[in-house]
């Protein structure tokens, strides 16, 4: 029998396809289908029951790093080390759009990136994908045209993650240099500046949790720390500003000093809530959202775990690592798990005579 709070994963299948290591893997909205973005140069979509490949997205020419989900369960977008996007059709397989711009005018609002774009990230309405890149900036994308409707100079070294909040209003970006930012998503304005010190550690990942007022930062010192980052999710609020910002939590254990690992929240129990992070050590380390306290942590992979997510309708975790001794370049088993979360029940003496 498990202690309250904690976690019982236990893997339950592996997604056998890709060529080489899996970047990151990403479940729908709805929990029913998974993708997969590989440095092979292609994404694919998976059935998350079956766990059959239903759609191999091929398009990029160089490796891609990111996947992201439409919140309608529509459209997927890709980011890729040819500085661009791609926007795909779940149902066809289609690539609708490639979001690169004018790339010979990288000055220009309606210029695409200029080096690898590592992140990617829908809004609430399906309408609007925001991109960071090496190349420093977010960019956020018109859905409908494939036109950059906005750049912001976001920081000073590469940029390591970008996402919406909940309602569309709000972006945070993380970056290398050590800064988390949020922005208004329809001024372009920084509206907070996230950081620890002056000689804060390069942020590897950013996440808003599911209510929107906190965010999960991975830095690479081996932290991921909780901030209650103060900003009004309504667009109504915006203008009055924003209130004290502070980190409230923080979860260690795991080992990050090199990579770009991602974390995630787990929601799926009405009475508890976790958060996940991929590791260099080939585990998968999860706490307790409000101690802090490791409950579990998932052996099985031989390489550097760099994308974990759960599925926000179910007990359902995927997690993506590099095969033991490989560098994310190199031709390797994917390594793609999928983890349940499978609570013993107590056994119940009924005390009757033999």
């Amino acid at each position: 029998m498990s202690e309250p709070g904690s976690t019982q994963f236990v893997k339950v299948a592996q997604l056998v396809g890709h060529r080489r290591a899996v970047s990151a893997v990403k479940f729908s909205p709805d929990g029913k289908m998974i993708a997969t973005a590989s440095v092979d140069c292609t994404a694919k979509i998976w059935d998350a029951s079956s766990y059959e490949c239903l759609k191999t997205l091929e398009g990029h020419t160089k490796g891609i790093s990111d996947v992201a989900w439409s919140r309608n369960g529509h459209f997927v977008c890709t980011a890729s080390d040819d500085h661009s996007l791609r926007l795909w059709d779940v149902e066809t397989g289609e690539c609708r759009s490639v979001f690169e711009g004018q790339s010979d005018n990288a000055t220009s609002h309606q210029g695409g990136h200029t080096n690898f774009v590592f992140c990617c990230n829908f809004n609430a309405h399906s309408t609007q994908v925001v991109s960071g890149s090496y190349d420093e900036t977010v960019k956020t994308w018109d859905m409908r045209d494939g036109r950059c409707l906005r750049t912001l100079p976001a920081h000073s070294d590469p940029v390591t993650a970008v996402q919406f909040n909940q309602e569309g209003s709000l972006i945070v970006s993380g970056s290398y240099d050590g800064i988390c930012r949020i922005w208004d998503s329809y001024s372009g304005a920084c509206l907070k500046t996230l950081a620890d010190s002056d000689e804060s550690p390069p942020v590897s990942f950013v996440k808003f949790s599911p209510n929107g007022k906190y965010i999960a930062i991975s830095t690479l010192d081996g932290r991921v720390k909780l901030w209650e980052h103060g900003v009004p999710q309504s667009v109504e609020s915006l203008p009055t500003g924003a209130a004290e910002s502070r980190c409230i939590r923080e979860y260690k254990g795991h080992q990050n000093e090199k990579y770009c690992l991602t974390s995630t929240f787990i929601t799926h129990h009405p009475n508890h809530k976790w958060i996940a992070s991929g590791s260099e050590d080939g585990k998968v380390y999860i706490w307790e959202l409000q101690t802090a306290k490791a409950v579990q942590v998932l052996e099985g992979h031989t390489g550097v775990v760099l994308s974990v997510d759960a599925d926000m309708s179910g007990p359902f975790l995927a997690t993506a690592a590099m095969s033991a001794g490989k560098s994310a370049d190199a031709d390797s088993e994917c390594e793609v798990f999928i983890w349940e979360d499978k609570p013993q029940e107590p056994k119940i003496a009924t005390g009757a005579a033999a």
